[in-house]
Parts: C-alpha cells; structure tokens; sequence
C-alpha cells in the first residue's frame, strides 16, 4: 500500500472550492485514492461528499493512500500531495 502524508495547504483547509480542486484531480488520477485526517478513518478521495465530511483545517496533517502499490499509484499520490501541501489551484502535469 502507497500512502503519503501532508499537511492541508489551504487556508480555509477541504472545504468547498480546494475539496473541489481536490476531488478533480483524485478522480482524472485514474487510481482508486483513499484519504483520512491523521486520526481518522479513510473514504473515497473522488467522493466531494467525503472529502467535505472529512472537515480537515488548513495546516491539519491528513493521509492519502492507494491499495495499488505501483509506480502509476506513486506518481498519483506524489501529484495528489503536492496539489494539497501547497494549496495549488490545479493538479500539476509533472511533480
């Protein structure tokens, strides 16, 4: 199992438009990606209703992880986590 851990780079933390953002980009990463607050149970990162659930605050440490333990389920967690620690309008095309 791939997992990452980061802090929330958003200010407002996953609420509304970077959960949007979050979701997105989860979804066009073609991986099944789970994320949880540090100390939490994990749900569907492509789910806006989860990620929204989660109510993760700016700076609070959350985990993303794949079952997938491959090189496409790295990249996707590395681009995931980049996209979140530094609160990125868009998924980046490379990290």
């Amino acid at each position: 199992m791939a997992e990452r851990r980061v802090n929330v780079g958003w200010a407002e933390g996953l609420h509304a438009r970077p959960a949007s953002i979050f979701v997105r980009a989860a979804t066009a990463s073609g991986v099944p990606v789970t994320i949880a607050r540090a100390d939490g149970n994990p749900v569907n990162a492509a789910s806006m209703l989860a990620v929204l659930g989660l109510g993760a605050q700016g700076g609070e440490e959350i985990v993303l992880a794949s079952a997938a333990d491959d090189a496409e389920a790295e990249a996707a967690l590395d681009r995931l986590a980049k996209l979140v620690a530094e609160g990125l309008e868009e998924l980046p095309e490379t990290v």
